[in-house]
């Protein structure tokens, strides 16, 4: 069966950002590349490109959440765009507001956690970087 992997861009703060997620969600990263990693007759980087991520991989349960820094010479990510959403299934509903609480401190959170009408236990938010989550919990899987 395939995996899905979510794998989202940043301005520059890749390494900032999934140092948050690190330490509400837990775990070690699997995986930091630098641009300067890379670097080669082949693969110019520029000075101010050479420290940003080129890759940067948080295993959370069975999957990975991966990032990376968009250099310069390809534009900006829009940080206001409406992304698609990220899913955390939490294991209880106590670990769901650990991670609700952790993850959107300094974010704006669009939906409250609570019970939902489909009967789990969900909030959804926009963390301090920009990424839309949804945090659930549900209490019949």
């Amino acid at each position: 069966m395939a995996t899905i992997n979510p794998w989202i861009n940043f301005n520059g703060n890749a390494e900032e950002a999934f140092t948050f997620y690190k330490s509400i969600l837990g775990g070690e990263f699997a995986k930091i590349i630098r641009f300067k990693d890379l670097a080669g007759p082949e693969f110019q980087v520029a000075d101010a490109e050479a420290n940003k991520i080129m890759q940067i991989v948080l295993p959370i349960g069975g999957t990975v959440l991966i990032g990376n820094d968009v250099p310069e010479f390809m534009g900006k990510v829009s940080e206001n765009e409406n992304r698609s959403k990220i899913h955390l299934d939490a294991d209880s509903k106590e670990d769901a507001e650990r991670i609700f609480n952790g993850l959107s401190a300094g974010g704006q959170v669009e939906g409250p956690i609570d019970e939902s009408p489909w009967g789990t236990y969900a909030g959804m938010f926009r963390d301090r970087y920009g990424i839309e989550w949804i945090v659930e919990f549900n209490p019949n899987k």
